[in-house]
């Protein structure tokens, strides 16, 4: 199986840091964002090759050029056609392949790949996503009563009504194809692609149960969410 890490994307919410190098490159304790999740990926050993999609004649350089000629690491350019358009330039690396793994480079998550590809099998679906029911909130609770504090709780671990969707996938190849048919400049694999196969019942879940997940979307939320930071790169064994 190969794994293909979005990097492109214009990171947005990581303004005025994101303007001089890409949001893979946000440095976690000396080493860039993307560098735990290559590193996390290449512990799986039926993960044979590492795809890494970005803007290379922009910011983009800098992954590349981190990287260098690492062997098992290839690098496709961004065509900025959305999550799901920039998919189609990875077709000929993915030739002798039935699937492969998507890993949005902003997703920090000790996940079991493993596991996650038996519950893609499993369900016989067309893609798996990563999904958690609880979270831990950044701010303070309260329980109300007639309109009177009864009692405090301080950043607790709710349970979600909803599923919450991570950005690491599971999908079958025929997903690129999906995309050619829609014959747009944008396509945006959530809404565009998958939206349509959950209809029909050929999208499962694989939920994370206890895993901690971060959204590393600048370095001013991972300085924040430090301590969390720190637990989620020692499940992934870094």
């Amino acid at each position: 199986m190969k794994a293909v890490i979005l990097a492109g994307g214009k990171g947005t919410r990581g303004k005025p840091y994101t303007e001089y190098f890409p949001k893979a490159m946000i440095p976690i304790n000396g080493k860039p964002l993307i560098d735990y999740v290559v590193s996390y990926l290449k512990s799986f050993n039926f993960i044979k090759e590492i795809i890494i999609i970005s803007d290379y004649e922009g910011l983009g350089g800098q992954i590349k050029n981190y990287y260098g000629d690492q062997k098992n690491i290839k690098f496709v350019q961004d065509s900025q056609s959305g999550t799901g358009g920039d998919l189609l330039h990875i077709e000929k690396e993915l030739k002798n392949e039935s699937q492969f793994l998507l890993w949005f480079v902003d997703n920090l998550c000790a996940i079991d790949v493993k596991k996650m590809r038996d519950t893609f099998k499993e369900k016989n679906s067309f893609a798996c996503i990563a999904t958690r029911t609880k979270r831990k909130e950044e701010t303070g609770f309260a329980i109300v009563e007639n309109g009177i504090i009864k009692e405090f709780k301080e950043k607790p671990t709710m349970k979600l009504q909803l599923s919450e969707c991570l950005g690491i996938y599971m999908l079958r190849k025929e997903i690129i194809q999906k995309i050619k048919k829609k014959k747009q400049k944008q396509v945006n694999l959530s809404f565009d692609i998958l939206q349509e196969l959950s209809k029909e019942g050929k999208v499962s879940a694989h939920d994370i149960v206890d895993k901690e997940w971060v959204d590393a979307e600048s370095p001013m939320m991972l300085e924040r969410n430090k301590k969390l930071v720190t637990k989620i790169i020692k499940q992934m064994g870094l």
